[in-house]
């Protein structure tokens, strides 16, 4: 079991010693950060009005375990984004936890923040998270084919969402 607490600065070492290789920085946040992260660019990123950062503890260790985040939210029309999900601590990873951190974001925009639909982008690559997704309920609406130049490689995205009436994991 986990629970979603705000991410502050006390937690920018752990996030900083996760994302330890360009490449986890890319699959993490596309091109948010410049490699290595640094503390400034996670005051940046933190300061973002329409975003609200997350760090993951596991309820019966009481050990901070991941990292996730809603974004561009948009009260206006009732939706946001999911970003950034991350089990950062490799002994907690393909254990479910991933579908629990997911559960309890829909749950916090649905319930808390009366949000009507809730969106995702992955990369077409990462199999693993578009099964945890699927399983809680969100559907793919399309891929961006190649959107995202990383170094040299194209990388193609999946658009995932979920709405309101839909049952939740």
């Amino acid at each position: 079991m986990i629970k979603l607490e705000k991410f502050d600065t006390s937690d920018y070492d752990r996030l900083v010693s996760w994302i330890n290789s360009e490449n986890l920085m890319y699959v993490f946040s596309a091109k948010l950060f410049i490699f290595p992260i640094t503390h400034s660019q996670l005051n940046t990123y933190t300061n973002n009005l329409n975003r609200i950062v997350y760090k993951v503890i596991h309820i019966n260790s009481n050990l901070i375990i991941g990292h996730a985040e809603l974004n561009n939210i948009n009260f206006i029309d009732k939706n946001a984004r999911i970003c950034r999900v991350l089990i950062g601590d490799a002994n907690f990873r393909n254990k479910g936890y991933g579908s629990q951190i997911i559960n309890e974001l829909v749950r916090i925009a649905f319930e808390k923040m009366d949000l009507h639909r809730l969106d995702l982008g992955v990369y077409d690559f990462n199999k693993n998270a578009i099964r945890c997704y699927q399983k809680c309920g969100f559907e793919i609406e399309g891929l961006l084919k190649e959107n995202i130049k990383i170094r040299q490689e194209y990388w193609s995205t999946y658009n995932m969402s979920i709405l309101n009436n839909k049952k939740i994991c």
